[in-house]
């Protein structure tokens, strides 16, 4: 039986910069699309013998935005992938997608090269909470390639939503719910704005331009979000995403039970064979590199019985059901409650976290708080 394997691309490019944004992605890099992709192909494929004992089960092409790439591009990565690895007939396979960046024949070209799941950003309704986070697709662009997306086949597709923008009120928020509602996607992701370091939005933050919502106003919203999703029929299923059910992405899960996967492209992470690491950050050096993963790979972590163990318990209790104890006893040849018993019992006894069948999960306040009870399995 082939050991399963999630494959992660990163797509570090997109028409212009999210304020909000801290990922590794550039805007006005057109001249080397091409160039990138060719060291991206090469790295796929020359390292295809390092995983001939897996099964790939889910692939999620991210950024960035993939979709500013050319159909041509996107089709040499996907056959560079299904050419010379073992992918699942059931894969989940993903794209991340700009609703400016694509429209119908881009997306039924991308649904004929086995992509069956779309991940839209959309984040907000109001075209001027747009504006203000640097988004370059309107409401209308986003309704019209939704539809789109449905006429060109794609069955499952995400929805990603923020909230605590700036200046956004309750009301802004119920109707992005409702309006994306209508809509019917398949799952849809709900994110608390983080402002974050080296962002626009951190300098305007610190120069006072910019006004963080209050933490009250957060939570209703959140509350809110989660009310009106499940009288809709999407399951929460992790902390901030939501599914009708069968839908949920296979992908993050992975990411979440602390599964195994390989990372493709600039700065893209891997977690294989107990090791942690990430490739360069430098596209020069990239593109130069070729694809030669001892070229590529920086911060090698060797992770130590100590460090699986407390990554399975924060990341397990992100989703709502939580860990299993025997699948905790089956990984680590212990008894949960031979670590962690003093620390499970405080937080039970403080309402963050209940037990059933054989279950750990947090509770509703344990959303709330949740950094406070994973630090607990940190020590």
């Amino acid at each position: 039986m082939k050991q399963p394997l999630s494959i992660y691309i990163h797509i570090p490019f997109c028409v212009k910069k999210c304020l909000y944004c801290d990922f590794p992605s550039f805007a006005g890099c057109e001249n080397i699309y091409d160039d990138y992709v060719s060291a991206l192909c090469s790295e796929i494929s020359d390292n295809a013998s390092v995983f001939s004992d897996c099964e790939i089960k889910t692939i999620f092409i991210g950024g960035g935005t993939p979709t500013v790439l050319s159909c041509k591009n996107i089709g040499k990565i996907m056959d560079s992938i299904i050419e010379k690895y073992n992918v699942s007939n059931d894969a989940e396979i993903t794209s991340e997608a700009n609703p400016e960046t694509v429209d119908f024949k881009k997306l039924s070209e991308m649904r004929s090269m086995y992509i069956n799941r779309l991940s839209m950003g959309v984040q907000a309704w109001q075209d001027r909470l747009l504006k203000k986070l640097g988004r370059i697709h309107t409401r209308e662009t986003f309704v019209a390639n939704f539809n789109e997306a449905r006429r060109a086949g794609f069955k499952n597709i995400n929805c990603d939503l923020m909230f605590s923008l700036p200046s956004q009120t309750m009301d802004d928020w119920e109707e992005t719910l409702e309006n994306v509602l209508k809509l019917k996607p398949e799952h849809i992701s709900a994110y608390s704005l983080i402002i974050e370091d080296g962002t626009p939005f951190k300098k305007m933050f610190d120069e006072g331009c910019l006004n963080p919502i209050d933490d009250d106003i957060d939570r209703k919203m959140y509350y809110l979000c989660k009310e009106m999703l499940s009288d809709k029929g999407y399951k929460q299923y992790e902390i901030s995403n939501f599914a009708k059910p069968g839908f949920e992405c296979r992908h993050n899960c992975v990411y979440w039970q602390t599964q195994e996967y390989v990372g493709f492209g600039l700065a893209a992470h891997s977690y294989f064979n107990g090791k942690r690491f990430h490739n360069t950050l430098d596209m020069k050096k990239y593109i130069e590199a070729k694809g030669s993963f001892n070229k590529l790979h920086e911060d090698i972590e060797i992770l130590s019985e100590k460090e699986k163990i407390e990554e399975f318990m924060f990341m397990g209790l992100r989703m709502n059901r939580g860990i299993e104890k025997e699948e905790f006893k089956n990984r680590f040849n212990f008894e949960i409650d031979d670590i962690y018993k003093n620390e499970l019992c405080k937080l039970k006894e403080e309402k963050l976290i209940n037990e059933n069948n054989g279950r750990i999960f947090l509770t509703e306040y344990g959303m709330d708080v949740s950094n406070y009870v994973f630090e607990e399995f940190i020590k």
